[in-house]
């Protein structure tokens, strides 16, 4: 099989996980008998308050600048010095092939910023893969924040999910662990044999490593922690603007809304694209089991959230991929003049 056809066939996999997760979400929303689901959607919409939808927005925005800020300050200790809006510009086409593919738009972005600031993608590479790191100890410490408001309700919730596993499934990963650490074996024996791959993949791994070790020759590590710390305030104050905006969320108090942040932010964390379905499983059952909101307007309200989400990313995706095509189309006619 080629690679193409291997990546053809993750990708129709990924979105038949994706179309069921969605389709299992939409059978929790009950509508009433004879009207359609999708004009309760639509309603749910046009009941939202726009304002708090458009602040939802300005603040996703504004955490993206922090974090283009962020990843531009790891570039600094090797030597490349980044423009920030072409930070940001890389981050958001990162963040729509993210749409498309699954943690594509990690590799995307640093191609992105190779071709605006011609740094080096392995190397960029590396300092996204720190960054991923620093959220992923983020995403933890939240949750452990979350559990120790109110660990009894979360534990219950967590135990009603289908996520139990069965004998079958434990032999079959043992299988494929085997597999997996028979064919690392495999090609660690052929590396060591070539000589030019060999030092291919030195190479390569000592500038990604420098990318990630990044992190340690940071002149201000406290303006990083400061910029890390914001990040994921911002992330919490989306998801509270968009709860404002729904007068059926309004009763949610701060604990509440910390609480579906945490299972929403570990939702995204799925290697889905962008989420999607893990998010319209996980947060619906959260508001009706944890704060019983009705199933169907549990289901409304994260349709149109993570829809919202979504919409914005195509958007100032889009336009970072023009913006980017203009400035390097330009820099093109500069060098042939």
């Amino acid at each position: 099989m080629s690679a193409r056809l291997k990546s053809i066939l993750q990708y129709v996999i990924i979105l038949g996980v994706t179309i069921l997760l969605i389709y299992f979400s939409l059978r929790g929303l009950k509508v009433a008998e004879g009207e359609n689901k999708w004009d309760y959607l639509v309603r749910t919409w046009q009941s939202a308050h726009k304002g708090w939808l458009l602040i939802m927005a300005v603040i996703a925005m504004v955490s993206h600048l922090f974090r283009a800020e962020r990843w531009r300050m790891l570039l600094v200790p090797m030597g490349f010095n980044a423009r920030l809006s072409h930070s940001l510009l890389s981050l958001m086409v990162g963040y729509l092939v993210n749409l498309v593919i699954p943690r594509g738009g990690e590799i995307s972005r640093s191609y992105n910023l190779y071709k605006l600031d011609k740094i080096p993608v392995v190397e960029s590479f590396g300092t996204v893969v720190t960054e991923r790191i620093v959220d992923l100890l983020c995403l933890v410490i939240l949750v452990a924040v979350s559990f120790a408001f109110e660990s009894q309700k979360l534990i219950a919730f967590i135990e009603t999910l289908p996520i139990s596993v069965s004998g079958s499934s434990k032999s079959k990963g043992l299988i494929a662990l085997a597999i997996l650490l028979l064919l690392m074996l495999l090609a660690f024996v052929l590396i060591k044999r070539n000589r030019k791959l060999n030092q291919f993949i030195l190479k390569t791994w000592n500038s990604f490593k420098e990318g990630i070790l990044s992190i340690f020759q940071l002149k201000n590590k406290g303006l990083f922690i400061f910029y890390s710390v914001i990040i994921w305030f911002l992330y919490f104050a989306m998801t509270f603007a968009v709860l404002k905006a729904f007068p059926a969320k309004n009763s949610l108090d701060f604990t509440a809304v910390l609480r579906l942040f945490a299972i929403g932010a570990i939702a995204m964390a799925a290697p889905l694209p962008g989420g999607t379905g893990s998010y319209h499983v996980l947060v619906p059952q959260g508001l009706f089991f944890l704060y019983q909101i009705p199933l169907s307007d549990a289901v409304a309200f994260t349709f149109i959230f993570h829809g919202w989400q979504t919409l914005l990313f195509i958007l100032f995706g889009a336009l970072s991929v023009v913006i980017t095509s203009y400035i390097v189309k330009r820099k093109s006619r500069k060098h042939e003049k």
